[in-house]
């Protein structure tokens, strides 16, 4: 079976990827590049993934170019708040279509539910409208101290805390239990301008 993985250069993703290969599963990354440092990461991480089953060649993905345009509008409109919900929306969005260019059967992400603001419950619902491809989220029920665990026995762990340039994205307040009706007006304001 073919999926894709959301990677970050962060402790859970990686940790998401390995258990899902683990499965059996032949995973496609996809890196939203922030910064170099953090590209460098991730590429390192996939090497050492790859020694735990099918890890194809990551794809990497300019935040500045596919995500920034949306962030601008979102504090342009005084919704700024919102930014984390549309971060992961539109990196969904994207791993699904390259989903199905690869003929992926499935989403992973490394989502484990409540330790951000994009991973309540509520928001997760308004995230996996992003796709129509299933979203595997093996980490949901874990606590931190059990996927850090993970992440040292499989030599991700020393990688993921390596210091890096934080989320130039994060607004100040982000919303943390979003409404489905208001995130799909929005929306479609940022449609209607092309920015979507």
């Amino acid at each position: 079976m073919k999926a894709v993985a959301l990677l970050s250069s962060g402790i859970d993703s990686p940790v998401a990827i390995y258990l899902m290969l683990r499965k059996g599963f032949e995973v496609t990354p996809v890196h939203f590049r922030q910064s170099p440092k953090k590209e460098s990461k991730v590429l390192e991480l996939c090497e050492v993934l790859g020694r735990y089953g099918r890890l194809n060649e990551p794809v990497i993905v300019d935040a500045y170019e596919e995500q920034a345009p949306v962030f601008s509008k979102l504090a342009g409109i005084g919704k700024a708040k919102w930014t984390c919900l549309f971060c992961k929306w539109t990196m969904v969005r994207k791993a699904c279509r390259i989903g199905h260019r690869t003929s992926a059967r499935a989403i992973i992400t490394g989502d484990s539910l409540g330790q951000v603001a994009s991973q309540t419950l509520d928001n997760l619902l308004i995230i996996s409208t992003a796709s129509d491809l299933p979203i595997l989220r093996p980490l949901i029920g874990l606590d931190k101290e059990e996927i850090v665990g993970i992440a040292k026995n499989i030599g991700t762990f020393g990688m993921s805390i390596e210091p890096e340039e934080q989320c130039p994205f994060v607004p100040r307040h982000p919303v943390v239990r979003g409404s489905p009706e208001e995130f799909r007006k929005i929306k479609r304001q940022l449609m209607n301008w092309g920015v979507l």
